[in-house]
């Protein structure tokens, strides 16, 4: 990490069946996060509801958690709510994540491009969408991870 502090981060899981036990795209992105040293702040699973969504992703950003990574929901199915309630509480869009996740991932699967997800900030607050699957989570987060502390850093007014 380029900052000099340790970042904290929270998991937020889309789904309206899965409990935690069988959340494994939860519980990868929790380990790939403790093994770069962010302090895990938050994690949840919540249903598939664009309110609930909103609700979960403001408080946890009013509270000044560093990364959200949410998995799950975006795909193009009918409950697959995830890309609408980030982008409605977005203060800034990260393009360039998003294309990047799809991208890398296109190498892998032409699958990836189905993944609507988006990028962005929320006061200083990084939020990422990924997909709900281990491997496209994990993938996807891999792709971007090593543009996140820099990111933050430059939202604390360094960097530059």
């Amino acid at each position: 990490m380029t900052t000099t502090r340790k970042l904290s981060a929270a998991v937020l899981t889309l789904s309206d069946t899965r409990k935690e036990a069988e959340d494994k795209s939860g519980q990868a992105l929790r380990a790939i996060l403790d093994k770069q040293g962010y302090t895990l702040s938050a994690y949840a699973i919540i249903p598939d509801n664009k309110d609930e969504i909103e609700e979960m992703l403001i408080s946890w950003a009013d509270k000044g958690i560093d990364l959200i990574l949410t998995t799950g929901g975006t795909g193009p199915g009918p409950r697959d709510l995830t890309p609408e309630a980030t982008s409605a509480v977005l203060e800034k869009v990260l393009p360039g994540f998003s294309e990047l996740i799809r991208s890398e991932g296109g190498k892998k699967t032409s699958r990836a491009y189905l993944t609507r997800g988006v990028s962005g900030i929320r006061k200083k607050t990084v939020i990422i969408n990924l997909p709900g699957s281990v491997k496209g989570a994990t993938e996807s987060f891999e792709a971007v991870a090593g543009l996140v502390p820099h990111t933050i850093l430059m939202m604390e007014g360094g960097g530059h």
